[in-house]
């Protein structure tokens, strides 16, 4: 038997602890209950509030809405692997993205990037952390850009007069002298393309790949990129093989003339009679399948006798498939059409009038793997889509397929040398390019 005062001194000592253990962290929470399975020591309030973020009133959304509050512990629920939470599942993801292969250059914490700026500079920021302002200080002097420019990203912008990584050498000529010779013709400073420093231009080569050029000239004035309108598809030359390109114009060599030389001097015809004899009713020279020379078309490919016409406007190919079959095997070819056998019909004869299928049969094999008829584009006959007439461009096995998104040149999809399949341009033997725009073969025999 304890006396009266040890008894108190018992109670006492408990409710202290029972204290305590209200005011202890969160990391602490599993000791609040005394062995697995038993009662909570906190209240359910209490419980609640350690589960809430800090500043959000009774009530407001337990671990972020993303787990369940256990006696005062969130228990994230975790569905995708690599994911994590935090204490109060307030993290959506744990691994930051990527910027040039490496993530995050500074500390990554609930999927954002933290920037080291511990010594309260702010020099180092962006989504990545990839932007460091420290790069620009002057080892000399200690200031940002030498005293002299403004700093981005790690790189310098100089004030007029000066120039350098770091701005830290200035020019020998005014401000206005430098602006003055960097001046392009047209009144813009190094024609928009380029870096005015100390009175002469850097260029910008806006093409690294070097497939067009690059830009050149004292005030970058020439732009090889605009060579592009002067080339010619079918020589697969600038200035259709009879000149040279500078600064996006045709020199051309003697005895031709013309935006791309493509007019011979000897010719009678000046050169908008000739495009007009060649063009016809077609809306491009040639319609688009040759090229014009005083008024005469030669088709493409040479000597291939499924392309002809006086301005090349019958093209016997679009009669083949795929395979090269002709009509379906069902029909003859006339400029470009076909004209089917009795009892088959479509566009290259490929559907039989008679069908020896149910109409049951014939619309399984019709649905596509979303189980709509022909893509809802289409109907069916003999289990086979029929593409709807009204929309050109709706193609494919089930419909499903949109020609538009082939590539186009001159205005033709695949430019009239290929098969437009599924939205990527089949070329012709011959035709290459992402438009089979580029004539690569030889004379056909």
């Amino acid at each position: 038997m304890h006396p009266p005062g040890f008894r108190n001194f018992l109670l006492l000592a408990s409710s202290l602890l029972f204290a305590g253990l209200s005011a202890v962290p969160q990391s602490f929470s599993p000791s609040l209950r005394s062995w697995p399975g038993a009662a909570c020591r906190l209240s359910r309030a209490e419980s609640e509030r350690r589960c809430r973020a800090p500043g959000q009133p009774p009530g407001a959304a337990l671990c972020h809405g993303r787990g369940r509050c256990d006696c005062g512990v969130c228990i994230c629920h975790v569905t995708e692997p690599g994911m994590f939470f935090g204490p109060l599942c307030e993290c959506h993801e744990w691994v930051c993205e990527t910027y040039d292969g490496s993530t995050c250059a500074g500390t990554c914490h609930c999927g954002r990037c933290k920037c080291d700026n511990s010594d309260g500079s702010g020099l180092v920021y962006g989504k990545f952390c990839e932007c460091d302002d420290r790069e620009c200080i002057d080892d000399e002097t200690e200031e940002i850009c030498g005293g002299h420019g403004k700093c981005y990203c790690g790189n310098c912008y100089c004030k007029a007069g000066w120039h350098g990584d770091k701005c830290e050498f200035q020019c020998d000529i005014t401000p206005w002298e430098s602006k003055r010779r960097c001046t392009s013709p047209d009144g813009k400073i190094c024609s928009n393309r380029g870096t005015c420093v100390c009175g002469e231009c850097t260029c910008h080569d806006v093409d690294p790949t070097g497939d067009w050029g690059d830009i050149h000239g004292d005030t970058c004035e020439c732009d090889e990129r605009d060579c592009r309108a002067v080339y010619d598809r079918y020589s697969d030359d600038f200035c259709s093989g009879h000149g040279q390109c500078n600064c996006g114009r045709c020199d051309c060599k003697a005895g031709w003339y013309g935006k791309k030389c493509e007019h011979p001097q000897s010719c009678t015809l000046s050169p908008e009679e000739s495009i007009r004899k060649c063009q016809g009713s077609s809306d491009l020279p040639c319609s688009g399948r040759g090229k014009c020379e005083c008024g005469k078309c030669t088709c493409y490919p040479p000597g291939d006798r499924r392309v002809y016409g006086k301005t090349c406007e019958c093209d016997d190919r679009r009669c083949e498939d795929l395979d090269g079959v002709v009509c379906g095997g069902h029909g003859t070819c006339s400029c470009g059409r076909c004209i089917c056998e009795r009892g088959w019909f479509g566009k290259l004869c490929q559907h039989p009038r008679k069908c020896n299928m149910t109409e049951e049969q014939s619309k399984n094999l019709c649905e596509s793997a979303d189980g709509i008829l022909c893509s809802g584009k289409g109907s069916c006959h003999c289990g086979k889509c029929i593409c709807s007439a009204e929309e050109w461009y709706i193609s494919g096995e089930f419909c499903d397929c949109d020609d538009r998104d082939c590539d186009k040149h001159d205005g033709l999809i695949c430019t009239g040398n290929g098969i437009c399949s599924c939205g990527n341009c089949e070329c012709w033997d011959g035709w290459n390019g992402n438009a089979c725009e580029i004539w690569l073969g030889s004379e056909y025999p």
